[in-house]
C-alpha cells in the first residue's frame, strides 16, 4: 500500500471513529448543549487535526513530511478562521426558523455533513482546473485581492437576511414544505404527501450557505497547496475545519457579537493571499509565513475587538 492510501486510509478512519465518539459520548439527542460541553468539543477536534497534522509529518518521507505538516496546519487553521464567518450566519438562520435549541445539535451535524460533500466536490473540481489550466490559480487570486476588500469596507450593519436569500427562494420553489410545529422531525406525511419541515429546510439551507463560503475558502486552500497531486492535505484540512465547526458554533454563539473587527482580520488574510497567489511566479514565499500572517491577523483582530469594547464601556 502506497503511502498515500495510507494517509488516506488513516484519515477516514480517524473521521469516522471521531464522529462516533463524539455523537456517542459527547452528545446526545436533543441534548441542549452547554458551554462547558461545547469547549470539551471543540478541543477535541482541535487536537484531533493537530494529532493529524503530527501524523503528516512523521508518515511521509523524502524530506516533505514536515514541509507538508506546515501546508496541512496553515490550511486547516485558514478554514477554521474563515469558518467563523459561519456560525454568525448559522444564528440568523437558527433565529429566523425558530429551532429549538435541543434541536441545534442534530441539525448542524447533518447541514455540515451536507456542506463536507459539497466541498469535496469542489475541491476535485478546482485540483483539476488547477492541474490542467495554471492560469486558474491568477483568477482565484485577483478573486480574493476582491474579496477582501469587499469585505474589509462592508457596512457591518449589512444583515444576512434568510428570506431575500437565493437559497431560501429556491428551497421554496422545489421543495413541498409545511409550517407545522415539527417536533424534531424533518418530513411529515399528510394526505399522503411528503412536506418538508422547517428544520429540513435549515439543514439544506445550512449545506448550500457553506457553498457560498467555499467559493472564498477553496481558492485561499489553494495558495497554500498549489500542488494538485496534495489533495489529500486539502481534502482533511477543510473536513477538519467543518467539522469542528458544530461544536465552535456553540462555544462562540453567545460571544459573536464581540469580535466587531474580526471580519477586518480575515480581510487582511484574504488580501494577503490573493497578492500571494498573483506574484508567485517571481517572489516565492514559504508557507510558514502564511501561517505566521493567519495567525497574527485572526488573534489580532479578536484581541482588539474585545480590547476597543472594554476601553469603550460597550457591552455585549
Amino acid at each position: 500500500m502506497e503511502k498515500t492510501e495510507i494517509i488516506y486510509l488513516v484519515f477516514s478512519v480517524v473521521i469516522v471513529l471521531a464522529l462516533i465518539f463524539d455523537l456517542g459520548l459527547l452528545s446526545k439527542k436533543n441534548q441542549v448543549i452547554t458551554l462547558k460541553t461545547a469547549l470539551i468539543q471543540t478541543a477535541f477536534w482541535v487536537l484531533l487535526s493537530i494529532a493529524f497534522c503530527g501524523f503528516i509529518w512523521f508518515e511521509n518521507e523524502g524530506g516533505h513530511g514536515k514541509t507538508d505538516a506546515v501546508s496541512y496546519f496553515s490550511a486547516y487553521l485558514l478554514e477554521w478562521s474563515l469558518s467563523i464567518d459561519n456560525i454568525f450566519v448559522f444564528i440568523i438562520i437558527f433565529t429566523f426558523f425558530g429551532v429549538k435549541e435541543k434541536n441545534y445539535s442534530r441539525v448542524l451535524l447533518l447541514g455540515i455533513l451536507m456542506a463536507i460533500v459539497f466541498r469535496i466536490i469542489f475541491i476535485a473540481i478546482g485540483s483539476q482546473l488547477v492541474a490542467k489550466f495554471d492560469w486558474v490559480m491568477y483568477i482565484f487570486g485577483v478573486f480574493l485581492v476582491y474579496t477582501g476588500i469587499k469585505m474589509f469596507g462592508s457596512n457591518e450593519e449589512e444583515e444576512f437576511a434568510p428570506d431575500k436569500n437565493w437559497a431560501f427562494k429556491l428551497l421554496r420553489k422545489i421543495m413541498r414544505t409545511t409550517n407545522e410545529e415539527p417536533n424534531g422531525r424533518f418530513i411529515i406525511v399528510k394526505d399522503k404527501k411528503i412536506f418538508f419541515t422547517k428544520l429540513a429546510m435549515v439543514v439544506v439551507m445550512l449545506g448550500l450557505i457553506d457553498l457560498v463560503f467555499a467559493i472564498d475558502s477553496i481558492p485561499a486552500v489553494f495558495s497554500i497547496i498549489p500542488d494538485p497531486a496534495k489533495k489529500m492535505l486539502i481534502y482533511s484540512s477543510n473536513i477538519f475545519a467543518v467539522l469542528g465547526l458544530r461544536s465552535l458554533f456553540f462555544l462562540l454563539r453567545g460571544a459573536a457579537n464581540r469580535f466587531n473587527y474580526l471580519q477586518q482580520g480575515i480581510a487582511i488574510v484574504l488580501l494577503f493571499i490573493g497578492i500571494k497567489m498573483l506574484i508567485t511566479k517571481w517572489v516565492h514565499l514559504p508557507v510558514w509565513i502564511s501561517l505566521l500572517v493567519i495567525i497574527f491577523c485572526i488573534s489580532g483582530s479578536i484581541f482588539y475587538s474585545v480590547w476597543h469594547k472594554e476601553k469603550n464601556g460597550i457591552s455585549n
